[in-house]
């Protein structure tokens, strides 16, 4: 009896004995928990020649039907998965020749092998290599080896393995008897040898793109895939499914949705940033249905002008599209942060239970981007609704949308997600972030350095390489956000509707006065930029001796720093010169109220100080009530900042109120001049709507919406146009600001902000009654330029131009939607009868560099910190210029940051919506697989994705890689990478958008594959471009190391991937 040790690495190979005693019609029993081709490949000229083999599984592999688990996308099916190779095998398999050996030994099973698998919970105790010869001496080797590579002793393992080897013909007579009795178990020893040919298959077959596209997805997301399952992010009992909203969203909006929710479900907070257009108000309506579905309380905060927008939807009415959802959430309006007693609506606030909400909603969450407070003791709507309402009481989830959650600061979006996370910088440190605040604050830095670039290298592709992993994490874990051009370009656009093509804007330059008798804009510029204002700067006219005082008493200290009323002031002169010139823009009759109002409220000054009398007593500033009427006679100022008329020097104050007086009255008489018949402005507006209406863009549409920044011109056009419009034109107008009652000419409804916008668009508001007029004329202020869908308008006339372009494209979102029933819809812009230069200059020379005021609605003003990038020339005129030259999307705006299309959410979705039905075969499916796709795109070029798993644990993961430990890249052709690591978001938008719904083989490009390859048995191609792709990896790599060297983070240069021995293949795919 012969006996050895076998531990396959100093005392033996169990290879080596196999190969030494199989002979010439050996009969080979097995028990392995594993079996990979590649032992095969091996043992293949040995194997070859057995009389035959049966292989008996030590555990229920490859049985179908086995019990249901209980998680549904618990991972199994790993011994499965197995069989093209195990970890210690990637050497083999990255030799990409696992397609020709599969083949060979699915052939070779289905001649000479039986195969069984032990369906017991508890695994056979040893493994077993048994090989009866008849002319020859049999042997056994019993052990822990299974039947693979490291198993056997091919390729180096760190498992510990101990074998004995005993070549004894009654010994090995021994353990076939005990092989016999478990082989010959009816009840538990299943035949699964057409499983094993079915996974071998396929490796083998040509797969079709999409399989391969949800195994690289599987792969990348399945530890994600561990805790989510569809009835963890929703619970189906609920009848969410049902409801009329879930219903009425595209796919890209379901997907939106439950992504939603299990952001809300694990981090208690999300950001919908989905672009104007995409509809986050009914993406956030499914969400507060599933959760009101679960008996929760929602609260939505909005901006006032959207608050019957939101009450629409949950209300007992007619033009309520939802109604049968029973929707019940309360809505109350930002502002209302700032109220202690009264009313919202039905809401009082005095006894309003703040902090027992389960689930807020805060619609144009931008709006809390600044987190400022004015004063020590003065707490701040922002401050309020994080301290009182989502800290306090009970776990409060937080729900945001806003289609600009950054604006160029990286703090906008540190002080929203502080609602998700309660204030914790460290709230994310369990999902591996350690500090929020120290993320942002590098992406800043990495920002700040893009946006330094020359303009040819400030590309989209520079800036994601410039960013490190933890803050695509950040994005990843809280926010969802979609382009237009994304949904486009990777979503079935048929299924869910299309985009209207935008035609190129109109740009229309008018001018003021028909005789052209009116001041020119040059002289006009200077005679605003010599006046004073000084009825808007009463403190800086205090007496020396009493300018103290009245720091003490109006300076703001933040505890940071000073802000100081006499500089408030200041910027508010600065904005009000802004204001006279804008207004002068919008419309005469606009410019001559704005010019009225300031003269009269000059004339009441000069009156106080014309009847002034001091009070008896040695009163100051600090100790008087100054909301005391009964001293209005000797206070001047603002409702918020008096002065006492005996505390400024009267002279000097009297003769700059009088100088701009003189100035004011010179320039009201000339608008005055004006009249509706020589407005020349209004002309040209009334001549596009008849020509409009004459040739219109969409056959019969004749629907026409007019954006102005200011109420009064909306007011103004609303007077001169309705009348002429319905008695020429035959159409119905209407007015909406956010400062009046709505009007409209058209008789029968009910006339409300709601009702206005229904009968405007009464398809997209889906209108109770059919057949009735309806409103053609729309002249509304920015109270409807967000949160409104307005698309059964195909023409929008800005007649003005916003100082913030971003507001132009917001307007244009109320009527560029998906799912649109116009082909093309057009702009129209207003500008001034000068060059786009001399207009930037003369904005600017009126402006100075100010500091930025936000008017809040409670008439409060926060200091902001001055905006370099409104202040800067060369940006603005960029920003306009494009606006003159085409309809551009929120993201492609130039200079602000972007955070769309940087996310995974959608792929997660796609896969878990995929798992439904196809779970199995995605555990069970093993790595190393390719097809070849056809491209439908042009970023989709002619060369290969590989999909690689970093497997090396002593390997420091790297730090800007989004998916590690698997990496993604796109060699061309030519062997050029394409695409690297670092834009593996780009790499997977390209890989769904040719293989979803390609369930197809293509035969022509299959031929061509099996023509260069030799039927896949010459992969050297692929092999040199899967060397590529491991050296532009490691490259990378060691680039990003050297680049920390000269930072002052921790250096990642020691630790970095080597050579392929550190990356197992998980597929690839070829595009042809």
């Amino acid at each position: 009896m012969e006996m050895q040790i076998l531990d396959n690495k100093t005392q033996g190979k169990v290879i080596d004995k196999l190969k030494d005693n199989i002979k010439t019609g050996t009969k080979l029993s097995i028990i392995s928990a594993y079996f990979t081709i590649y032992a095969y490949e091996e043992l293949k000229k040995e194997l070859n020649k057995i009389d035959k083999l049966r292989l008996l599984f030590s555990e229920p592999t490859f049985i179908k039907n086995k019990k249901d688990i209980n998680r549904e996308f618990k991972l199994s099916g790993s011994y499965e998965r197995g069989l093209a190779g195990d970890r210690y095998e990637m050497k083999l398999k990255n030799e990409l020749k696992q397609s020709e050996i599969a083949k060979e030994c699915a052939n070779w099973i289905k001649e000479k092998v039986e195969v069984r698998a032990y369906d017991e919970e508890y695994p056979l105790p040893q493994k077993m290599y048994l090989m009866e010869n008849k002319k020859e001496e049999s042997s056994c080797i019993i052990g822990s080896s299974d039947f693979t590579a490291g198993g056997l002793g091919i390729v180096p393992s760190s498992k510990l393995d101990m074998n004995s080897f005993i070549k004894s013909s009654a010994y090995t007579q021994q353990m076939l008897a005990q092989f016999d009795m478990f082989w010959n178990d009816k009840e538990k020893a299943k035949d699964v040898k057409n499983s094993l040919l079915e996974s071998l298959e396929v490796v083998y077959k040509e797969n079709n793109p999409e399989f391969i596209y949800f195994v690289t997805l599987y792969n990348i997301f399945k530890d994600y895939l561990e805790n989510l399952t569809e009835e963890d992010i929703v619970k189906t009992k609920t009848g969410f499914k049902e409801s009329v909203v879930w219903n009425k969203l595209y796919n890209f909006q379901k997907d939106g949705v439950l992504g939603a929710i299990d952001k809300l479900e694990k981090y208690s907070g999300c950001i919908i940033a989905d672009s104007v257009g995409l509809g986050k108000t009914f993406e956030a309506l499914a969400v507060i249905k599933y959760y009101e579905s679960r008996n929760d309380r929602v609260l939505v905060l909005c901006p006032k002008k959207l608050r019957e927008n939101w009450l629409t939807y949950k209300g007992n009415r007619r033009d309520n599209i939802l109604e049968k959802d029973r929707l019940n959430y309360d809505v109350l309006n930002h502002t209302d942060l700032s109220r202690y007693t009264g009313y919202s609506g039905e809401i009082n606030l005095e006894k309003i239970y703040w902090e027992n909400y389960d689930l807020i909603v805060i619609d144009e969450s931008h709006n809390f981007r600044n987190n400022n407070n004015k004063k020590d003791d003065k707490e701040t709507r922002y401050s309020r609704l994080l301290n009182q309402i989502i800290k306090k009481g009970i776990k409060t989830k937080v729900l945001m949308l806003s289609a600009t959650p950054v604006n160029n600061r990286m703090n906008d979006l540190k002080n929203q997600i502080a609602f998700a996370t309660e204030g914790n910088d460290s709230a994310l440190s369990s999902f591996g972030l350690k500090s929020i605040e120290q993320t942002l604050r590098k992406a800043q830095m990495a920002f700040n350095k893009w946006n330094d670039l020359p303009e040819e290298k400030k590309k989209l592709e520079n800036l994601l390489e410039m960013l490190e992993i933890d803050y695509f994490k950040l994005l990843d874990m809280l926010t969802i956000a979609r382009s237009r051009k994304h949904i486009q370009k990777y979503y079935d656009t048929a299924s869910i509707g299309k985009f209207p093509e935008r035609l190129k804007p109109l740009n229309i330059k008018a001018d003021i006065d028909s005789k052209n008798e009116f001041i020119p804009l040059s002289e006009l510029n200077k005679l605003i930029r010599s006046l004073n204002l000084a009825i808007y700067s009463p403190i800086k006219y205090v007496l020396p001796s009493k300018v103290a005082e009245y720091s003490r008493k109006y300076d703001t200290n933040t505890g940071k720093s000073i802000f100081k009323q006499i500089d408030r002031e200041q910027s508010l002169i600065h904005l009000m010169r802004i204001n006279i010139l804008k207004r002068m823009e919008s419309s005469i009759y606009s410019f001559g109220l704005t010019v009225s109002k300031i003269l009269q409220n000059i004339d009441i000054a000069l009156k106080k100080l014309d009847n002034f009398e001091d009070i008896e007593g040695d009163f100051d500033i600090e100790e008087l009530d100054i909301d005391d009427n009964r001293l209005d006679s000797v206070l001047i100022g603002s409702k918020k900042v008096k002065v006492l008329l005996k505390d400024i020097d009267q002279i000097r104050w009297r003769m700059e109120l009088e100088g701009d007086k003189v100035i004011l009255e010179r320039v009201l008489k000339e608008a005055f001049k004006i009249t509706v018949g020589r407005d020349q402005k209004l002309k040209e507006l009334k001549n596009l709507i008849k020509e409009k209406v004459k040739n219109p863009l969409n056959a019969g549409n004749k629907k026409i919406i007019v954006f102005t920044a200011f109420a009064d011109t909306a007011k103004y056009l609303y007077d001169n146009l309705a009348t002429p419009a319905l008695e020429e034109l035959g159409l119905y107008s209407a007015v909406v600001t956010g400062s009046d009652n709505p009007k409209t000419n058209l008789k029968g409804i009910r006339i409300d902000f709601n009702n206005i916008l229904t009968n405007f668009s009464p398809i997209s508001k889906e209108r109770f009654e059919k057949d009735k007029p309806e409103i053609d004329i729309l002249i509304a202020t920015d109270c409807i330029s967000e949160g409104q869908n307005l698309q059964d308008c195909d023409y929008l006339i800005n007649y003005d131009i916003h100082w913030n372009p971003v507001r132009i494209i917001q307007r244009f979102g109320r009527i560029d939607r998906i799912g649109s029933k116009n082909q093309v819809i057009q702009l129209v812009n207003f500008w001034p009868n000068m060059e786009l230069d001399e207009y930037i200059h003369l904005e600017s020379r009126v402006s100075g560099r100010m500091v930025m005021l936000d008017m809040s609605a409670t008439g409060e003003e926060n200091v902001i910190v001055d905006n370099d990038s409104m202040n800067d020339l060369e940006y603005r005129k960029q920003q306009l210029k494009q606006l003159q030259d085409q309809v551009v999307d929120l993201e492609d705006i130039n200079g602000g940051i972007s955070i769309t299309d940087l996310t995974f959410n959608d792929f997660k979705m796609d896969l878990v919506n995929y798992m439904k039905n196809n779970k199995e075969i995605l555990e069970k499916a093993p790595t190393g697989m390719y097809a070849i796709a056809k491209s439908n795109t042009d970023e989709a070029e002619r060369g290969v994705i590989f999909c690689l798993k970093q497997v090396n644990e002593d390997i420091k993961p790297s730090e800007y890689n989004t998916l590690n430990p698997y990496f993604l890249v796109y060699v061309k052709e030519d062997g050029e990478v394409l695409l690297n690591f670092i834009q593996s978001k780009k790499i997977l938008d390209i890989y769904k958008k040719v293989c979803i719904g390609e369930k197809e083989l293509y035969p022509a490009l299959i031929a061509e594959f099996n023509k260069e390859t030799n039927n896949a048995k010459d992969m050297s191609k692929f092999t040199n471009f899967l060397e590529r792709t491991v050296e532009n990896i490691v490259g990378k790599e060691e680039e990003k190391g050297l680049d920390s060297l000269f930072s002052f983070d921790e250096t990642v240069l020691n630790s970095s991937v080597q050579n392929m021995d550190d990356f197992e293949l998980i597929s690839f795919l070829v595009i042809k």
